[in-house]
């Protein structure tokens, strides 16, 4: 996926979970913050952020917020993207075999699911989830209770006594990390219910990202520690 119309600004407040101010060449700006997780740890005085400006002249905010630096690590904070960057991999990754059908956002009992991919064998259900929370390398999904991710892991696990393969995959919007683990501190019911999905056969991956300032690309494979 690429961006266009980047800069490169001084993140300095987040009143609310929608948007940010933002320093762009010495000039208070209001960005729209495209992820409304708590993001607490990257979103710190004088970050150096990214952002996109709009050419939707109807716009009440210019720019979105669709990227930061954390120390060194640029990390990609765009929570629509990572859906399409699984799309782009499902596709050209050869990891289901030969793809009939991908459809995005398809339902299944009450769920709707990411993905929806037919091969000439198998019958599958897709849970993408975006991973920007990140400590000393280990990376972790939730940053907050998330009750729907509870929801959507024990519906796939449904998905999978109907006949369906099911798969969660979780998109790490960086490159450069240890391993992946369930936040069970923040929320033990989803660390809980990802072990038990596992146990139960649905496929539980993960894969990081190439990311720069205007691009971010799935890259490889990351260990899982449930």
């Amino acid at each position: 996926m690429i961006y266009s119309n980047i800069y490169t600004a001084k993140f300095l407040s987040r009143p609310n979970r929608f948007i940010a101010h933002i320093d762009l060449d010495g000039k208070k700006e209001i960005a729209h913050v495209k992820n409304t997780g708590r993001c607490r740890e990257l979103l710190t005085e004088n970050a150096t952020v990214f952002v996109q400006k709009s050419d939707n002249p109807n716009r009440k905010t210019k720019y979105d917020l669709i990227g930061v630096l954390k120390g060194e690590k640029m990390i990609n904070m765009d929570s629509q993207i990572p859906n399409k960057v699984f799309g782009q991999w499902a596709e050209t990754s050869g990891f289901f075999g030969d793809l009939k059908l991908i459809k995005a956002e398809k339902t299944f009992g009450s769920s709707r699911f990411d993905f929806y991919i037919e091969t000439e064998k198998d019958k599958i259900f897709v849970e993408v989830k975006g991973v920007t929370l990140e400590n000393d390398g280990v990376v972790m999904f939730p940053d907050a209770p998330t009750e729907r991710g509870v929801k959507h892991i024990n519906e796939l696990c449904t998905c999978l006594e109907s006949g369906y393969k099911a798969y969660i995959f979780f998109i790490i919007q960086m490159d450069n990390v240890k391993y992946f683990t369930p936040n069970r501190q923040t929320h033990p019911a989803f660390a809980d219910a990802l072990k038990n999905a596992a146990e139960k056969g649905v496929g539980v991956y993960a894969l990081d990202c190439k990311v720069t300032q205007n691009s971010i690309v799935a890259d490889k494979f990351v260990e899982i520690k449930l």
